[in-house]
């Protein structure tokens, strides 16, 4: 984006992920930016980035140029003293992204802030500026900063000794005052002295407005999320508060008319917005580095290995069917640039089981490969179970590929800490992810802030109900529950109660670990995505989604306590009985096993042994693998509606119809039911002529109700 089409940029923003500060949804702040005729916006969340990818994408999508930015604590000394009582005090800077480089080091600056400085607060210091200063723009902050502090304390000589060594850090052109009007005192006379720093040094001026808040009507909503983070009430005189409510998403003209004599600081605005070019990269993978002995491409070993294995599931002599289904798969993983993953995946499914750790015999749309089929990474016959490997990997469709892996969960540390230890401690990472203020959650929250009776709110929250779909948010409870919505339009209290917990619902609560996402990069993590600590974990700053968006490699390491459970029985059988239990060498035609499970006797079987399945199993009377595999696949929202049919259509085989001669051989292993999404694939292959590629798109559309999408199929 060339030149700006305003007359100011907001550089100084805090979204909602500043955790329980922030009242701007990204979505919203960056509709309102273009709605009020900016065409260039900034995100500077508090110590954090954990929103910058969201921000990036939400502003391209919308024609507004995303800069990337963030608010910094600064340490009081380094930021490797944490002495108590001392240390904990600290300051605010802006940091602005100039640049790609400006980028890396904002993400480096923000992560060792975490890494080495955390202390109350993730604190930076000297040192790490100078460090990593190419590339970024620096103001002065708001009241909180370093320099408005000196002022406020009278050591104005002190401030102006401080703004000349952030000049020297990041030279002639990259540093600015900062100057606000939020209708404090305080801002009043630190803006004066600012100004007059100004003209004594030539430092240039800004002017921000500090948004916390999207519209002037916002205020109090956000206050209350203040109260939700300090876990005070809203009426507790005592309590931390902003004292403004002038933080909210200006328009250029409300700007302009409060620093009508200052209108280089506006001005100025829109230069920075001009310099400020960062461009994310998506979609193109990044994977780390494999060894692969004896000179060999990864292509070639993964060809290698999957033959080695084929010829120990097949015997030596490969049917067409195989050989031309491995040939198909490892075009498409070459192709697509994901050798090396399948030979990572490969290499710690291989550490565990030669180190007697249960690895699971895979879940997901891992399943339908047939390369790792012969790599041991699963233990399915894709071919026998007639599972498409395009839901796995689509040419049609650029994904990373993701392998959820279970292993027995008394070990699964242990398959980490190898990953660890092969590819290097800075270059894996645990996942973040973000706990919500979910629907329930924010009525009890602003209930308990705003002091209403707690056997109200109670009442209230309990009308919201927990289960999937419109009816956990509160419009959808208020629109659909007649009694609530009664209580809403007649009380006063429970409808202010509800439309506040409504500005807050789904934004952001908390920040915590993913319980299995493992992150492994080919450089140090921090070349990538900026990294927080949590006790001895480092947790990247982006949740799972935009790392794949990324192309950075991610593992489920999930860890499973029914395998732990198989695999002690497995061993007392060997102990007390001398049989050597092997699954990969078993048929699954049990008629004794199915007689157990057809009798209710489920319990400690996985996913049969709920109250709920246990009577539909019972009902269900399965006599092969296919019977249980499409009664977990049913005993779910959606296709249990089909139960019904399918247990009368098994009974009666004579009572089984299909709407076209050519769904017979699809649906036969249902009786005639639509069970699964590989059925659904295949249809629309059989029926409307689609490649294996395109079904995937319409399975994806339905699995993910793309209305929009499957209406355009329709009209195709």
């Amino acid at each position: 984006m060339g030149t700006l089409n305003t007359k100011f940029v907001h550089l100084h923003v805090h979204t909602e992920y500043s955790l329980l500060d922030g009242a701007c949804r990204i979505k919203d702040l960056v509709n309102a930016c273009k709605e009020r005729g900016m065409d260039a916006l900034a995100i500077t969340d508090h110590g954090v980035m954990y929103g910058i990818v969201e921000f990036y994408e939400a502003c391209k999508n919308a024609g507004i140029k995303p800069i990337i930015g963030c608010e910094v604590y600064t340490a009081k000394r380094t930021r490797f003293d944490k002495a108590p009582g001392f240390d904990n005090d600290y300051g605010h800077l802006l940091l602005l992204a100039k640049n790609n480089t400006g980028y890396h080091n904002l993400i480096r600056i923000v992560s060792k802030a975490f890494t080495e400085g955390y202390y109350y607060k993730p604190r930076v210091d000297l040192d790490l500026l100078r460090e990593y200063s190419e590339g970024v723009i620096c103001s002065s902050a708001c009241l909180g900063g370093d320099i408005p502090q000196l002022i406020l304390s009278g050591d104005y000589e002190g401030a102006k000794r401080l703004a000349f060594e952030y000049l020297k850090i990041f030279g002639e052109g990259n540093y600015y005052l900062e100057i606000q009007s939020n209708g404090l005192e305080e801002q009043r006379s630190v803006n004066q002295a600012l100004i007059k720093m100004s003209e004594e040094t030539g430092i240039p001026l800004i002017a921000t407005n500090d948004v916390h808040f999207i519209n002037h009507s916002d205020a109090r909503a956000q206050d209350i999320l203040m109260c939700v983070q300090t876990g005070k009430k809203y009426n507790d005189t005592q309590r931390m508060r902003f004292n403004t409510d002038q933080v909210y998403l200006r328009t250029p003209e409300e700007m302009a008319e409060q620093f009508p004599v200052r209108q280089d600081a506006l001005e100025n605005t829109v230069k920075i917005a001009e310099m400020c070019n960062v461009e994310i990269t998506f979609g193109r993978p990044v994977l780390p580095q494999f060894d692969i002995p004896g000179g060999l491409s990864p292509a070639e070993y993964l060809r290698k290995l999957t033959y080695e294995g084929a010829a120990f599931r097949y015997g030596e002599t490969l049917s067409e069917e195989v050989a031309s289904r491995l040939e198909y798969e490892l075009s498409v993983i070459n192709t697509m640039g994901y050798a090396e993953y399948y030979l990572i995946v490969w290499d710690f499914i291989k550490f565990a089981k030669d180190n007697g750790i249960t690895v699971g015999p895979g879940r997901g749309s891992g399943a339908g490969s047939l390369v790792a089929y012969c790599l041991k990474i699963t233990n399915i016959d894709s071919l026998k179970y007639n599972l498409a490997f395009e839901r796995f990997l689509n040419p049609d469709r650029i994904s990373m590929p993701d392998f959820d892996v279970d292993f027995s969960d008394e070990r699964r540390k242990e398959v980490i800490d190898y990953v660890v230890q092969k590819y290097g401690e800075d270059r894996v990472a645990q996942i973040i992810t973000f706990g919500t203020m979910a629907a329930r959650g924010a009525v009890r929250d602003v209930g308990r802030v705003l002091d209403v009776p707690y056997a109200d709110v109670d009442v209230v929250a309990k009308m919201i109900p927990m289960s999937p779909g419109k009816l956990t948010t509160i419009k959808g409870a208020i629109d659909l529950n007649p009694e609530l919505r009664a209580r809403y339009e007649s009380d006063d209290v429970i409808k202010d109660l509800l439309d506040t917990a409504m500005q807050l619902e789904g934004m952001p609560r908390n920040a915590s670990t993913h319980a299995a996402g493992v992150v492994l990069t080919r450089d140090p993590v921090t070349d990538y995505v900026p990294v927080h600590k949590t006790g001895d974990s480092v947790v990247t700053q982006f949740p799972m989604a935009i790392l794949e968006k990324l192309g950075l490699l991610k593992v489920d390491f999930l860890g499973l306590r029914t395998l732990t459970v198989i695999q002690d029985a497995i061993e007392l059988v060997r102990k007390n009985h001398g049989v050597n239990v092997d699954f990969d060498s078993m048929t699954m035609d049990d008629k004794k096993v199915y007689k157990t499970i057809s009798d209710g006797k489920t319990l400690g079987i996985f996913q049969l042994e709920s109250p709920g399945m246990t009577r539909f199993i019972m009902e269900l009377q399965p006599d092969n693998l296919e019977d249980i595999i499409a009664g977990i696949a049913l005993y779910r929202p959606g296709p249990m509606d089909q139960i019904p049919r399918y247990i009368e259509n098994k009974k009666n085989p004579k009572k089984v119809q299909y709407l076209h001669p050519i769904l017979e051989p699809i649906l036969d292993v249902t009786y005639g039911c639509m069970v699964y999404q590989e059925q659904v694939m295949q249809i629309v292959r059989d029926l409307a002529g689609y490649t294996m590629g395109q079904s995937d798109l319409v399975r994806r559309a339905m699995a993910k109700k793309k209305h929009e999408v499957m209406e355009k199929e329709r009209v195709n």
